[in-house]
């Protein structure tokens, strides 16, 4: 017993002289969290609305009245970590969708907001590319400096859940090469971690204690085929298909573009119209029917279009006496048309009536000009 209590007294000195500092994690994290940075797509959809005297305006003046145009602000947020010192991003294609419309902003760890472009991304990977510009190199983790991902490892998982900036979540790697449904999409090969994975750290960077790469977080994949939450399960893309990625998308973003002949499509040449594709979200935002249909997003000045009282946020269901269900459609039958040409044109318009909304169908005849 006397041999025991210098022993004791000199392990609890030891514990007691334990620095947190010092923990693998919290090394790990310094190392890594500046690298991390905040995504932020701003865009704004305009919708129009027509009053219920629509009708009288149309049966005295032949044409619609200029609509009301609502402006709403869609916003989405997320993870990123930056790759490169001169300020390549990797995030999740599913966080900037659409990006190539809206406005990318990108908040680095210390604070500062640049302005991102969009460079490639691949759907089926769900992994971005993008690019921030700065006067000093930036903080990067290197796609190339993998972790082995060994089952069982600890795992640190970087981003900004739920918009609470430079989280840390920690927990294990669970398991590799699990697929996941979602939408109709698989994704193989990804790896399974215990770890609290929640929205906004979308994109974000999976890390060992080493601070090497594990994989990129995907809020995405954890719901259950019927769109359930999963509960103690996270997924990432690992990181050496990050790599692969990575190095794809620098050379597409050093390839100089080669130019393309404009092509100006008929419903532009003939009616000054710039048609859009109808998606789930857009049929949200302009209150559209569930019917086929494509969505007028433009309107050129002093077009045909124009000057018969169509705007943008109008949904074409009918050209002529076809159904028309996709832009390429409407290009097919506009293609044998010519100048001088009268095309009818169904569209439907959205009315607020006693605080409901009201579908109506009307019948615009155009001259190709």
């Amino acid at each position: 017993m006397k041999l025991l209590a210098p022993l004791l007294l000199l392990a609890t000195a030891a514990f007691a002289e334990v620095d947190p500092a010092t923990e693998p994690s919290v090394l790990a994290v310094a190392k890594t969290m500046p690298a991390v940075v905040n995504i932020n797509t701003t865009g704004v959809i305009r919708q129009q609305v027509r009053d219920p005297f629509e009708d009288f305006f149309r049966g005295y003046y032949g044409r619609f009245r200029q609509p009301r145009v609502i402006q709403q602000q869609v916003q989405s947020l997320g993870t990123g970590f930056i790759v490169d010192a001169s300020g390549y991003i990797v995030t999740n294609e599913h966080v900037v969708t659409r990006a190539e419309e809206l406005k990318i902003s990108v908040t680095t760890n210390d604070g500062k907001t640049y302005e991102a472009h969009y460079i490639t991304g691949e759907p089926a990977a769900d992994l971005a590319f993008l690019k921030i510009d700065g006067v000093k190199p930036f903080p990067f983790i290197s796609a190339n400096d993998l972790s082995p991902n060994l089952l069982g490892q600890t795992v640190l998982v970087l981003g900004n859940p739920m918009g609470y900036g430079s989280s840390v979540a920690r927990g294990i790697l669970s398991a590799k090469n699990r697929t996941v449904e979602v939408s109709g999409s698989e994704f193989k090969g990804l790896l399974q971690t215990d770890a609290a994975i929640n929205p906004g750290n979308s994109g974000g960077p999976v890390v060992d204690l080493a601070g090497k790469l594990v994989g990129v977080s995907s809020v995405k994949m954890a719901f259950t085929p019927q769109g359930v939450p999963t509960q103690g399960l996270g997924f990432a893309i690992p990181g050496d298909v990050v790599r692969d990625k990575v190095r794809e998308f620098t050379k597409t973003a050093q390839r100089k573009p080669e130019p393309k002949p404009a092509v100006v499509s008929a419903a532009k040449k003939f009616f000054g119209l710039g048609l859009q594709d109808l998606t789930p979200e857009l049929r949200r935002q302009f209150a559209a029917s569930d019917d086929p249909g494509v969505l007028i997003a433009e309107v050129e000045a002093r077009s045909p279009s124009e000057r018969a009282g169509m705007s943008s946020g109008l949904v074409i269901h009918q050209i002529g006496r076809y159904d028309v269900d996709s832009v390429r459609r409407i290009e097919e039958i506009l293609e044998p048309i010519g100048s001088g040409s009268l095309v009818d044109f169904t569209v439907s318009v959205v009315s607020h009536v006693r605080g409901q909304l009201v579908r109506q169908l009307h019948t615009v005849t155009l001259t190709a000009r």
